[in-house]
């Protein structure tokens, strides 16, 4: 089966695997009536910043779209315009999921302790996670399999360029709104009013924890999606114009790996985010470290395999390593500096 298929087929699956997650956290109880009306309040205050948001940068994506299709090629503008469409459904699923699962965590906090809070809240964030890296599979092994020749895989460009767009003016705009809150809270209750920070009694606590969600979740998920694309895409690209364009079979191997990797890497991710539930009673810091090692030691060994598998060189799977193990140690020294001993 050609590579692009088979990302596309398994995107899907992580959306599947991203719905059912996001159905086993509305079925928890959300408290009390007091919890559940200030939850519906924070989530239509989202919701309504999205589609505010999104309504102004369909403009913009509208006339670059014409843009593209006028001065460079329509494949390219179609390409553009379903990156951008990707990322802002990536982020109406995980504000949703996330506003959901926040008071969701609350009351499992408080009815049945910490495990039951970390499993609601990991799966709260997973279904954003699950959601970019599957609508991102999705796209890319769509256009891939159109456009997987290395003369025509210039036009799937178009799609990180659309996934930019959104995460330059998702985070930015988020995070606008977001500190506003958080400083016109401050002032009003801490200030003015002087009461305690974040206190019920303040309305504008309202306005910062919907600002909370717009910029980590829908702002965070978009740069998410830009940066997942974006180094796929440009990963492929490289091997397109690479050395290997007098070998055919060569090439096309070194163009497929990029999303192969990232297609056993999402099986690998669910296995790491159902491992949860095994390890939840430990330490929540360590059962975030030891998720990690679980889905990067299934995606390794699947990459060593991958690479083995094919005319590609040994040296490709070490670089994989490395950059993972990279990635891995950056996380536990920013863990080791904000939550540790230095703090």
């Amino acid at each position: 089966m050609h590579p692009g298929l088979i990302a596309a087929i398994l995107g899907l699956v992580g959306l599947i695997f991203a719905a059912f997650l996001f159905l086993s956290i509305k079925r928890k109880s959300a408290g009390t009536k007091e919890m559940i009306d200030l939850a519906e309040i924070i989530h239509d205050g989202a919701m309504v910043f999205l589609k505010r948001e999104y309504s102004i940068l369909a403009i913009f994506i509208v006339v670059v779209f014409a843009l593209l299709a006028w001065k460079i090629g329509l494949y390219t503008g179609i390409c553009f315009i379903s990156g951008a469409f990707c990322s802002m459904i990536a982020g109406v699923f995980g504000m949703k999921a996330a506003t959901r699962a926040n008071v969701r965590t609350a009351a499992a906090a408080k009815d049945s302790g910490e495990p039951a809070a970390l499993k609601i809240a990991f799966s709260g964030g997973a279904v954003m996670g699950m959601a970019v890296a599957s609508l991102g599979l999705i796209g890319v092994g769509i256009y891939f399999y159109l456009f997987g020749d290395p003369e025509t895989f210039k036009y799937v460009s178009g799609f990180a360029m659309g996934a930019s767009s959104i995460a330059l003016f998702a985070r930015v705009g988020g995070g606008i709104f977001t500190k506003a809150a958080d400083v016109g809270a401050d002032l009003v209750g801490k200030v003015e009013a002087g009461i305690p920070e974040d206190d019920p009694r303040n309305p504008a606590v309202i306005a910062d924890n919907v600002g909370d969600n717009v910029g980590d979740t829908a702002g965070m998920g978009a740069d998410l999606f830009e940066s997942y694309v974006g180094s796929i895409i440009a990963a492929i690209t490289i091997a397109a114009t690479s050395m290997w364009g007098n070998i055919p079979e060569a090439r096309m191997a070194y163009m497929s790996l990029p999303l192969l990797i990232v297609t056993v890497g999402i099986v690998a991710s669910m296995f790491g985010i159902l491992s949860v539930h095994v390890f939840s009673k430990m330490n929540p810091a360590a059962v975030l470290r030891i998720v990690t090692y679980v889905g990067s030691v299934l995606m390794l060994a699947a990459t060593y395999v991958l690479v083995n598998a094919t005319p590609v060189v040994t040296q490709v799977f070490w670089a994989v390593l490395i950059g993972n193990v990279a990635g891995i140690v950056l996380g536990l020294l920013t863990e080791y500096y904000t939550a540790a001993g230095p703090v």
